[in-house]
């Protein structure tokens, strides 16, 4: 479902990058494979220093659909950047991602708080972010980032993930999965 980043997988990739629906929300507007290359290759060292986290979103079959990315990291904080290739989109594989990057960064990388910022037009995804059980608007919570990042000419919603939050919010569902693995 989510892996470490391979360059051999920046083709397919670009493929479902540079679809319409896709483009304008991605944080890496690479406008060639090569490009993609280049840029998945600088974030790949970004990610040895402890800059970012990055990982490529698989199907069921373990093929490239999309990327999940922590960027920005700062006191055991970070921005998280998703993108799903076009023919993925609303099959699940976004949830089923995010909720095992969100226990990758909390538990392995000692990560407390991911911020979500989403563009006030990107409708879909404004959606899902509210959907999420562990997630809050973080407008309020925090007014100086929310100002920041909309100094700009886009203009963006935040949202904040906890650890301890989402660590409540899926409590349950790993309750019932450890039963499962007793029987």
């Amino acid at each position: 479902m989510i892996k470490r980043r391979e360059l051999h997988e920046c083709g397919s990739l670009f493929e479902y990058l540079s679809h319409p629906s896709v483009f304008p929300f991605v944080r890496q507007k690479a406008t060639s494979t090569d490009e993609f290359l280049f840029m998945t290759k600088q974030l790949m060292e970004e990610e040895e220093c402890g800059k970012v986290i990055s990982r490529t979103i698989t199907d069921d079959y373990g093929m490239p659909i999309g990327t999940i990315n922590l960027y920005d990291i700062q006191d055991q904080a970070g921005f998280l950047g998703t993108w799903i290739g076009h023919p993925f989109q609303g099959k699940g594989f976004n949830l089923k991602a995010k909720n095992l990057f969100l226990e990758e960064l909390f538990y392995q990388h000692n990560i407390n708080t991911v911020f979500v910022r989403i563009k006030k037009h990107n409708e879909k995804s404004l959606r899902a972010t509210e959907k999420l059980a562990y997630s809050m608007n973080a407008r309020y919570t925090h007014p100086t980032l929310f100002e920041e990042i909309n100094a700009g000419d886009h203009k963006y919603e935040l949202y904040q993930i906890t650890k301890d939050l989402f660590y409540l919010a899926t409590a349950a569902s790993r309750f019932v999965e450890e039963e499962e693995h007793a029987i």
